[in-house]
């Protein structure tokens, strides 16, 4: 998994929802955010067994996260709406 790419949760609290890849901790851990619940300041680790890729990535979201740039919850949670149905 890359810096930006959506993924789907199959298990845990969060499980049913659509998130963004926004760190990677070694091979089989990345964290998550979703710019509403989980927010980018408290990324949740999680085990890449546990989620779904997509195929789809977020590439203006990772070019920032790639070049160290500011990402604000706002500009995450835009993108994702159009994965969640559930979202407002």
């Amino acid at each position: 998994m890359r810096l930006g790419d959506v993924v789907y949760s199959k298990s845990g609290r969060d499980s049913g929802r659509y998130f963004a890849v926004v760190a990677t901790e070694g091979e089989k851990f990345v964290r998550i955010a979703d710019g509403d619940v989980r927010r980018l300041k408290n990324a949740k680790l999680k085990n890449v067994r546990h989620l779904k890729e997509t195929g789809d990535r977020l590439e203006r979201i990772a070019e920032k996260l790639e070049a160290g740039a500011q990402v604000f919850d706002t500009e995450l949670y835009s993108a994702l709406k159009l994965y969640d149905k559930n979202r407002k």
